[in-house]
């Protein structure tokens, strides 16, 4: 049976969840029951909660398909220009909820789920996180999908549909161990396999220049299966569509060959072509040149592209017929942006289709192309920067390597006019890195290839101006622009902390979850006594929920009113969780040295993956667990100190800890993190931010007032200076006697009894190659530390910097990113029209007056 409700749960049930009118309700009983009777073939005898679970989902399902139909339609009709978000992740976490929140259903399905004797938390709990990415880059995809549905806009995201996501992380003896994501096991009720549309993809072969042209022959082919998902707005009945593709092999795959060692090996060879979408590469921010990667972002793109031209050339009003053969109009009617240099090939393979196969000259292709692409720069870190070995391309896409060459002639031809004997200026542009291997650098392709690039921070866009891309901006600053990363305000607010969901609209009304700006009003309120009362309300009993949440997982037992200190992010040197764990380790030493003092108590929780073959990343680990093996069984500390990993940090995780938390960590070295998103999720639910001026750090400072953030260490300029003089690690150890304490801990048996040298490599990166300066900003993060403990213990100022805080939060709405690329670069305009929902009169008229429309189905 369901439990009784909470005073959060009822207070749950007010205007942002919807209203749970009679008939809702009634349907949704009905369509729950059709469903698990005629979808699952169960009876409520033999039904478990994963058949539940899934009659749920097939019920509120229902509920998008006719806005779905109805949306296709609707752009079939006004033929919109049209975005195409090309990414090899998206990092969607649970659709469930989502779907439920932006169709105002929550409040109908929590009252059918209880009137039928179910706990509808328990069955969200059922789904599986589609964990398509691997942290910022795929998680942003799926904010800008939710965003560009929520603002009307013609848009499709495409991408792999990867049979194993981000791995699971386990915690075994303290260190990080990957198991595989088989996250289709039980199917996936939110997708549609469209099989009318597969497309082929070709691979390897040899170029023929002919009297007719160029000609790719002696492929090998391999099928690109759609499957759909439906990406629902914010209440204003659009319903877009996301588009994976999966790799298939043809029918007659190796059986042509001679060579096969017969017709069984050739079926079970089939899977070679199949490992194109098997799983995801669990990098981020580095680049691993292997040719399964490689061949996954060529499927993407060649099969996104035959689509994207198929729809151009089919969407005119009133016909399937072919009907736009001009494809000089293409970037009036298309636009694609690239997730980072991943979909890179989308320019050369837009001009393969242009100049080989639809016999345009090379001039009006190029023009087409670069009007039609834009790019998103995500990373300075040299290591991520893709550059690809040429012998590969030669191999796997010889044509693709033809014009690659062709673009870089031209363009370092153009260079040259521009800046005469310049040499050095084309060995740095040029799309070709000479060395002992030759490499194509697919940044400079994107740049050269894009009519705009940007970055997605302020300090960041700057940054790749004056550095990585300068001699580009010399030449084209008009490409450069900024676009500061956001987050959808439905997932991570509303729907993960609807608690403080209602707070906010019992004082300023509900539209400001699709108008974040409306937060300023807020400040109305910083001195309200009864509002900071609720806000500290809502935070108390989410921590509590957490708490809770940890003790059933993971079986630990943490003080709810200790500060939630929460570090989480993917486990790398430049975010810098070697930091937080100096600071856990000089509290420890002080609460030691003076236990009788009235120390503020904290839970520090560290979460996060380490890509699998990251020795340091995972070391990192497992001195985090083992500080917290020592720290937590020590009674002199109690529950003063506790020190937690969070396993398998993802975004569902994101969802329970975020909203829980007092203090995020946002502590990478000033000029390494691009934006962060994480930063703005943890400033929309409540938490204060103790944060270099990084990344998007420096815009949140600038909207709450840096008073309101607790910014430490050094600057951009501070980083360059120190470069330029040399850091020495080694003087910071000998002058700061906590910091030596510290190290000699790590590298002694304190943390580590019995094996001294466990931590040894560490600590030679800290003292002698530390790229990232951890000891460098120590001090001033300590220091730091001691203001906000000192805070923390003054509720009511806490909670009114809080306040300030989520009144700032405006900018850091996906939304608002969206709007700026749509009229910045996209050349669309967002609209917060509602269009006709199917059971409107209006849009029963649409189907029976036009009976050509019943040939357009989501496509």
């Amino acid at each position: 049976m369901a439990k009784p409700l909470t005073d959060q749960d009822k207070r749950k049930q007010i205007s942002v969840r919807g209203l749970a009118g009679v008939e809702n309700v009634a349907d949704l009983k009905t369509n729950f029951n059709r469903h698990l009777h005629f979808t699952l073939v169960k009876d409520r005898n033999v039904a478990t909660k994963r058949d539940y679970y899934f009659a749920l989902a097939n019920t509120v399902r229902d509920y998008l398909v006719g806005r779905w139909i109805r949306t296709q339609q609707h752009y079939y009709e006004k033929d919109p220009k049209r975005v195409y978000y090309l990414s090899l992740e998206f990092y969607m976490g649970r659709t469930l909820q989502n779907t439920m929140v932006n169709l105002a259903l929550e409040n109908a399905c929590d009252e059918a789920t209880y009137q039928l004797g179910l706990d509808m938390e328990e069955l969200q709990d059922i789904e599986e996180d589609a964990g398509l990415g691997n942290g910022g880059l795929g998680r942003l995809a799926a904010c800008f999908l939710d965003s560009m549905a929520s603002l009307g806009l013609a848009a499709y995201g495409y991408g792999i549909r990867y049979e194993f996501g981000i791995f699971n992380q386990k915690i075994v003896n303290g260190w990080q161990v990957e198991e595989a994501d088989d996250w289709l096991r039980y199917g996936n009720p939110w997708e549609k396999a469209r099989p009318e549309y597969m497309r082929p993809v070709h691979f390897y072969g040899r170029v023929e220049h002919t009297a007719d042209g160029v000609k790719w022959v002696d492929t090998q082919v391999v099928l690109a299966l759609p499957y759909d998902t439906p990406v629902p707005g914010y209440r204003n009945n659009i319903v877009n569509t996301m588009r994976l593709w999966s790799a298939k092999a043809p029918c007659d795959f190796n059986l042509k060959d001679f060579n096969v060692g017969g017709y069984i090996q050739a079926v079970l060879d089939r899977n070679l072509a199949e490992n194109i979408s098997r799983v995801l590469y669990p990098n981020d921010n580095f680049f691993e040149g292997k040719e399964l990667r490689l061949k996954q972002e060529y499927f993407v793109v060649a099969a996104t592209l035959q689509d994207i031209i198929r729809r151009f050339k089919a969407s005119k009003f009133g016909s399937t017929e072919f009907v736009r053969l001009d494809l000089s109009t293409l970037p009036d009617k298309v636009a694609i942006q690239l997730n980072d240099t991943h979909p890179a090939m989308a320019i050369p393979e837009l001009m393969r289709i242009l100049v080989d196969m639809e016999k345009l000259s090379w001039e009006k292709a190029w023009d087409i192309v670069v009007r039609t692409c834009a790019y998103t720069n995500h990373t300075v870190l040299p290591e991520a920067l893709e550059r690809w070995p040429i012998d590969l391309f030669q191999n796997l896409l010889p044509r693709h390597l033809e014009i690659i060459y062709e673009i870089n002639r031209r363009h370092l031809e153009r260079i040259t006019k521009l800046y005469p004997g310049d040499l050095d200026r084309l060995r740095r542009m040029s799309l070709i890195e000479e060395g002992d291997v030759k490499k194509i650098n697919m940044a400079h392709l994107c740049i050269v290839g894009s009519h705009a690039v940007n970055g997605v921070a302020r300090i960041h866009s700057e940054i790749i101006k004056n550095t990585v891309f300068k001699d580009f901006y010399e030449t084209d600053p008009q490409k450069f622009q900024n676009k500061t990363n956001g987050i959808t305000p439905r997932r991570w607010l509303v729907m993960c902390n609807p608690g403080l969901a209602e707070v906010i609209a019992e004082r300023i009304g509900e539209d400001y979850i699709r108008d974040l700006d409306q937060l300023k009003q807020l400040l109305e309120f910083v001195d309200d006594d009864s509002f900071i009362r609720d806000v500290a309300k809502i935070k108390q009993e989410n921590k509590m929920k957490f708490a809770a949440y940890l003790e059933e997982h993971y079986n630990v037992k943490i003080n709810p009113n200790s500060m939630f200190d929460v570090h989480v992010k993917r486990i790398h040197e430049y975010k810098r969780q070697l930091l937080n764990c100096l600071h856990i380790i000089t509290l420890y030493n002080r609460i030691k040295k003076e236990p009788n003092k009235s120390w503020t108590p904290r839970t520090i929780m560290i979460g996060g993956k380490a890509a699998p073959g990251y020795h340091t990343a995972k070391m990192i680990i497992k001195l985090i667990t083992s500080i917290g093996d020592i720290v937590n069984n020590d009674p002199v500390v109690g529950d003063r100190l506790k020190v937690i990993f969070l396993e398998n940090y993802r975004v569902t995780l994101a969802e329970k800890v975020i909203p829980a938390s007092d203090l995020s960590e946002q502590i990478s070295t000033a000029g390494t993190e691009a934006s962060g998103t994480g930063n703005m999720k943890f400033m929309l639910n409540g938490a204060l931010t103790i944060g270099t001026m990084d990344g998007a750090n420096v815009e949140m400072a600038e909207e709450a007032g840096e008073e309101n953030l607790f910014i430490f260490g050094m600057r951009v300029e501070d980083v360059e200076a120190l470069d330029k003089k040399g850091y020495d690690a080694v003087s910071y150890y000998n002058r700061i006697p906590e910091l030596k304490q510290a190290m000699d801990q790590i590298s002694g048996d304190t943390f580590s009894p019995g094996q001294p040298d466990l931590f040894k490599d560490l600590v030679n990166m800290l003292m002698h190659h530390d790229r990232f300066k951890v000891f460098a900003d120590y001090e001033d993060y300590i220091k730091c530390q001691e203001k906000v403990s000192a805070l923390y213990k003054n509720p009511k100022e806490w909670t009114k910097m809080v306040i300030h805080n989520i009144a700032g939060c405006g900018k850091f709405s996906s939304d608002r990113t969206i709007s700026q690329y749509a009229r910045e670069i996209w050349g669309m305009e967002p609209s917060l029209e509602k269009i006709a929902a199917p059971d409107d009169p209006q849009s029963v008229f649409f189907f029976l007056c036009a009976p050509a429309m019943h040939t357009v189905t989501v496509e």
